[in-house]
């Protein structure tokens, strides 16, 4: 798989002094240049992540997909060249502004500009959040995630999986058509929103700690309007997290305990039950989609449709039960699992 993760996005702003509370005040990220011409936040070791521009209208202006290095560009470069789909060499101005070693620029058939880069540039210098968090999930499974609204998937899905090599983790056809696609192992680094419409519908960032999701939660909800979805729990991803809007309108997922794949033995299967396995109450969407959302959500749990939480070693602690009926029903399970 010729792209490996999502190492930044671009956003245009016609006030880019508001994301400086936002991203840093809000998200926990790291203000690390500012001036005129744009913002640069880091979320980790790398020298920016999330580049806020000046701009006539607010929303996404790129989005940088790493490969692993100088022939993997180039690999990729011929494949956009066999596919007839036009892209330019990035020069040396280009790449120093995107700190990398080398890239290639072009778009998909929504005109989404996309920047195939390699060499991202590390720093030492420690990351510093902007309020008190544990830190970003970032690494190898890239920034996070981008899912983008479109007119028609059909329209946009060839170009993301048969050009550029993205594979579909799962896929959704009610409350709406959705496809979600892994680059990696986090489960899925983006997504394709079908809507009617082109746009960025959210971007996500993944912390280490449950708790620093709730504190951001509190700093929200201290705002009028900013939540957009309530705390709640995916079905796919199994990821905790809300969203918040963003000074630029579109929304921003934080989250915690997110799913991994394995890119090499994954199947992608069509998801029944709904986006969420409980919360994330909408304030966006039609009236009808938002009441088939919640409709789904019921009926999973009616159903009694649960997920082990996904954690990280240190990141939690084992408790003993303390419940007859929940130990008789392990001991009960405990043969059929070892089967396994």
């Amino acid at each position: 798989m010729a792209i490996q993760a999502l190492g930044y996005v671009g956003i245009a702003a016609r006030n880019p002094e508001d994301w400086a509370g936002y991203a840093a005040g809000l998200l926990g990220l790291q203000l690390s240049e500012r001036s005129a011409a744009q913002l640069v936040f880091r979320m980790d070791d790398r020298r920016q992540r999330l580049v806020i521009t000046p701009g006539e209208a607010d929303g996404a202006r790129f989005y940088g997909w790493e490969v692993a290095d100088g022939a993997a560009l180039e690999a990729m470069a011929a494949r956009l060249d066999a596919a007839r789909i036009g892209f330019c060499r990035g020069d040396r101005a280009l790449a120093d502004q995107r700190r990398v070693a080398g890239l290639i620029v072009t778009a998909d058939p929504l005109g989404n500009r996309i920047e195939i880069v390699h060499g991202a540039e590390s720093t030492e210098a420690p990351f510093v959040p902007g309020r008190c968090i544990s830190g970003f999930r970032t690494g190898a499974l890239g920034m996070g995630h981008a899912v983008l609204t479109v007119p028609s998937l059909d329209a946009v899905l060839p170009f993301y999986t048969e050009v550029l090599g993205f594979r579909v983790s799962d896929y959704v056809t009610n409350p709406f058509r959705a496809h979600f696609l892994h680059v990696n192992p986090r489960h899925h680094s983006l997504a394709l929103i079908e809507t009617g419409q082109a746009g960025l519908h959210h971007l996500m960032v993944e912390t280490y700690m449950l708790d620093d999701v709730g504190q951001a939660y509190d700093l929200a909800l201290a705002e009028a309007g900013r939540i957009a979805t309530t705390l709640g729990r995916h079905t796919n991803d199994f990821m905790t997290s809300f969203y918040s809007r963003t000074p630029g309108g579109f929304m921003m997922e934080y989250g915690w305990g997110g799913r991994v794949v394995d890119p090499a033995t994954w199947q992608a299967v069509e998801m029944h039950s709904g986006p969420s396995l409980w919360g994330h109450d909408r304030d966006w969407g039609s009236p009808e989609m938002r009441a088939e959302a919640r409709r789904l959500k019921l009926q999973a749990a009616a159903d009694g449709e649960r997920q082990p939480v996904q954690v990280l070693p240190g990141n939690h602690n084992s408790i003993a039960g303390e419940c007859l009926w929940w130990d008789a029903a392990k001991a009960v399970a405990a043969p059929r699992l070892a089967a396994e």
